[in-house]
């Protein structure tokens, strides 16, 4: 068991930042500055490829939950990014993809299976820092939790949540079905879909499979024209209505 390490603290756009570790893994918790150590529901984030735990989209996201309602929300550094080290597979599969881009190769099948790798070492990490967020007196073990993530975020967040009852509500989008699709199958939470219609990286018939293979009964598509990058910031806007409905904490105002 893996406690959480409370490791600095500041304050800024109303919320409180705090950065903790869990074993080896390094984590940002965001909590409303009045009221930081109130119980209330926790949202869990997962990070694009190439990014890390404060990038401007989870601290913008995390801004819409805290401050918009009330929320506590939570991201790590998935392995090798951020201030986690890279390894020699790490380097290995992004010179693969960076020679696959410049030859206008397709980058899917680098991508799926590279991010399938880091799934297999996230999840674990991802249920040890739920446990231990969770023996937080600010969140508790009985409060709902939400999850929310894109791209690579969706990578590691279907078998994670799949893997993980104490999901209750989550945001995927803009991943390929290849690897995903049966342990889509195996969810069945309500959940909120991104694609983006003209992706020059998805084809919109992988993330339409990906998108179906949800079992959830509950389930909403968000598609928008645009490229892969061109996902809509009102988007963000959607998935914070998303969970203030589904976590039962209030109604999510526009930042």
């Amino acid at each position: 068991m893996h406690s959480l390490h409370f490791t600095g603290e500041s304050s800024s756009n109303g919320m409180v930042e705090r950065d903790f570790t869990v074993g080896d893994v390094p984590g940002v918790l965001w909590s409303p500055a009045s009221g930081a150590a109130d119980r209330a529901p926790l949202v869990l984030m997962g990070h694009g490829g190439g990014n890390h735990k404060k990038h401007p989209a989870m601290a913008g996201r995390a801004r819409l939950l805290v401050n918009g309602c009330g929320f506590h929300v939570a991201v790590v550094d998935a392995p090798g990014h951020g201030d986690r080290p890279r390894t020699a597979h790490d380097e290995e599969e992004i010179a693969e993809l960076f020679r696959a881009r410049a030859a206008g190769e397709p980058e899917g099948p680098i991508v799926v299976r590279y991010n399938a790798h880091l799934a297999e070492l996230a999840v674990p990490e991802w249920r040890a820092t739920l446990d231990a967020l969770q023996r937080l007196p600010e969140i508790g073990a009985d409060g709902p939790v939400g999850y929310w993530g894109i791209n690579m975020g969706t990578a590691i967040g279907i078998p994670f949540v799949a893997a993980d009852t104490r999901i209750t509500a989550a945001v995927f989008g803009q991943h390929w079905p290849d690897v995903l699709a049966e342990q889509a199958a195996r969810i069945t939470i309500p959940i909120e879909f991104d694609l983006q219609w003209d992706d020059e990286h998805i084809p919109r018939e992988a993330g339409l499979a990906l998108f179906d293979a949800f079992a959830s009964k509950e389930k909403t598509l968000h598609a928008n024209s645009g490229k892969h990058k061109e996902l809509p910031r009102f988007e963000a806007d959607s998935g914070a209505r998303f969970f203030a409905r589904h976590l039962g904490r209030g109604v999510a105002a526009s930042a």
